[in-house]
C-alpha cells in the first residue's frame, strides 16, 4: 500500500556518522584492501574502461577503486577534483601498504576476513537487486497510477487563508509573562475593533519577524497543518472575522480568516520525484516479502546450540 504520509516532507539536519556507520565503513574498506592486494581493480572492468591511476608495489589502483573509496568515505573527501583525486589515491595507497603489513606479520584472522568479505559481497548483491527492482518498477504508467491512488483519490479537504499576530511568552510557567503577552493580544484586538487594518496592526505589533514583513500572512492551511488550538478556533470563524486571543506553546495569537476553499490536489510534476521513490520502495518491499515467503528461514534457539559444560576430570582413586 502507498501511504499519503510519504508526501509529508520535513528538513532534517545532517547527522554525524554513528558508531554503526563507522563500523560499516571500516568493514567495507578492510575488505576492499584485502581484495585490492589480491586482485587489483575492484570491479573487474577492462583497463580501457577502468583507467589505471596508481601502482603500489605492483598492486594496481584504478578509477573504479577511487569511485568505491569516494562512495565509502562520503563527506570526508575534499570537493575539489584535484584534491579529491590525490586524497583518494593516498588513502587507497595507505590501505594497500597497511594491508600488506598486516599480512606479513600474520596478524589477520583469515576466517574473520572471509566472513567479512562474504558479508560485504552479500550486502552488495542485496543493494544491487533492490536498486534494479526499484528502477524497473518506476515507469510513467506506474508513477501516474500512484498519483491517482495517493493524490487524486484523497478526500477533499477544506483549508483557510489566515493572518496571525503573535505575542510570545518565553516561560510558559511564568504567570506574569503569560499575562503580559495576553494583554498585548487584547490590545491588538481593541485596535482592530476600532477600525484599524489587521495588516497594519500585525506589522506594528506582532513578535513574529516574518509576520512584520507580511502583515501576519500565513497562507492557506489545512486543519492538520494548524494544530488543534488554532484549528478549533479558526474553522468556527466566518470569513473576515477576528478571533479572541488563542494560547499555544508559542504564545498568544490573534487570527483573522481571509478566505476558505477546498484544497486542490498537488500537480503531478510537483510530486513526481516523491512518487517515484514510493513506487520503487513498494516494489522492493514486495520483492522482499515474496522471497521471504518462498524461503525456509530457521531461527535457532541459543539454548539448542549451547554446549553441555565439560566436567572437570576427577583425580584417580588410589
Amino acid at each position: 500500500m502507498i501511504f499519503q504520509s510519504d508526501f509529508q516532507t520535513s528538513a532534517s539536519p545532517a547527522k554525524s556518522p554513528s558508531k554503526s556507520g563507522r563500523s560499516s565503513r571500516g568493514l567495507v574498506m578492510c575488505c576492499a584492501a584485502a581484495f585490492l592486494t589480491v586482485t587489483g581493480p575492484c570491479f573487474g572492468e577492462t583497463p580501457a574502461a577502468d583507467p589505471l591511476v596508481a601502482r603500489v608495489d605492483g598492486v594496481e589502483i584504478r578509477q573504479s577503486d577511487l569511485a568505491l573509496a569516494e562512495e565509502t568515505l562520503g563527506k570526508t573527501v575534499p570537493p575539489q577534483d584535484d584534491a579529491k583525486r590525490e586524497y583518494l589515491i593516498s588513502f587507497l595507497s595507505d590501505m594497500v601498504i597497511l594491508a600488506k603489513a598486516a599480512q606479513s606479520r600474520n596478524i589477520a584472522d583469515e576466517a574473520d576476513m572471509q566472513r567479512r568479505m562474504t558479508f560485504m559481497r552479500n550486502k552488495a548483491l542485496m543493494d544491487r537487486i533492490l536498486e534494479v527492482t526499484g528502477d524497473e518498477a518506476v515507469t510513467d504508467d506506474t508513477v501516474r497510477k500512484a498519483y491517482e491512488d495517493v493524490i487524486l483519490s484523497a478526500p477533499a479537504e477544506p483549508e483557510l487563508h489566515l493572518r496571525s499576530i503573535l505575542f510570545r511568552f518565553p516561560d510558559p510557567n511564568n504567570e506574569a509573562e503569560v499575562k503580559a503577552a495576553e494583554d498585548k493580544a487584547k490590545a491588538a484586538i481593541k485596535r482592530i475593533a476600532k477600525g484599524e487594518d489587521f495588516v497594519a496592526v500585525a506589522k506594528a505589533m506582532t513578535e513574529n519577524p516574518a509576520g512584520k514583513e507580511t502583515g501576519g500572512d500565513m497562507g492557506y492551511m489545512t486543519r492538520g497543518q494548524m494544530g488543534q488550538e488554532y484549528a478549533d478556533v479558526a474553522f468556527k470563524l466566518e470569513k473576515g472575522a477576528v478571533s479572541a486571543p488563542i494560547k499555544t506553546q508559542f504564545g498568544w495569537h490573534v487570527i483573522r480568516v481571509e478566505d476558505q476553499r477546498t484544497r486542490k490536489p498537488l500537480e503531478f510534476e510537483t510530486v513526481r520525484d516523491r512518487l517515484e521513490v514510493v513506487v520503487a520502495r513498494k516494489a522492493q518491499i514486495e520483492l522482499i516479502n515474496k522471497l521471504r515467503a518462498e524461503t525456509k528461514i530457521e531461527r535457532i534457539d541459543p539454548a539448542e546450540t549451547a554446549e553441555t559444560p565439560v566436567q572437570a576430570a576427577q583425580p584417580a582413586q588410589k
